[in-house]
């Protein structure tokens, strides 16, 4: 009973990891300092009508990146409008805080822009806007922006969910293992165990 109960609970938290998560290995340096290059980040899997301003997503596209997924963030959503000026760049005409970017460059070298994005759409960049080949170079295609029924996935900063369900699985193989043993202990124990002794006959008078 014990050991199914392991594997019971194994295989669910497993089943819930490989449904919902994911875990991808960034290759290049444009999310840094955020996130480094070659690190391991957990992705919770979700549909981009989940998606919110600032969220850090991955996405695919065949017209950019050679379709491969890519890490960007969101700057903008459909109906807002993005503006970058030379020195600041405004979301509705509301400076935006960027407090995780690389050396505090708003830019890195690319020049001013000015984008309302399309409904149904996104304007993503990368935090370290040096390093980061994102919408701002691909004007040409509805100003550089993505639809979000791109996106495979979100960033999963809190990394609870994953640990617990990690955890849960570690426990049903723990505990399908000890069943395991203890149901070989007991069948050893009954196989050792020692015959009852014949009835002594007794002579008939």
């Amino acid at each position: 009973m014990l050991a199914l109960l392991g594997v019971a609970l194994a295989a669910g938290a497993l089943w819930t990891v490989r449904r919902d998560y994911t875990v991808v290995t960034l290759p290049g340096g444009s999310m840094e300092p955020t996130y480094a290059r070659g690190a391991r980040i957990f992705i919770a899997k979700t549909s981009g009508a989940k998606v919110r301003r600032g969220d850090v997503v991955l996405f695919g596209v065949p017209e950019q990146f050679e379709g491969k997924p890519v890490l960007k963030r969101v700057i903008g959503l459909g109906g807002d409008h993005v503006v970058f000026d030379g020195t600041r760049l405004t979301v509705d005409s509301t400076p935006l805080k960027e407090p995780y970017l690389k050396d505090g460059e708003v830019d890195g070298g690319h020049g001013p822009y000015d984008v309302k994005v399309p409904a149904g759409r996104m304007f993503l960049l990368g935090d370290h806007r040096a390093n980061s080949y994102d919408s701002r170079y691909f004007a040409d295609a509805d100003s550089g922006t993505v639809p979000v029924t791109a996106v495979r996935g979100r960033v999963l900063d809190d990394a609870v969910v994953p640990a617990v369900l990690g955890l849960g699985v570690l426990l049903g193989v723990v505990l399908a293992l000890a069943g395991a043993v203890c149901t070989l202990v007991g069948w050893l124990k009954r196989r050792h165990r020692p015959a009852p002794a014949a009835p002594i006959a007794h002579p008939v008078a």
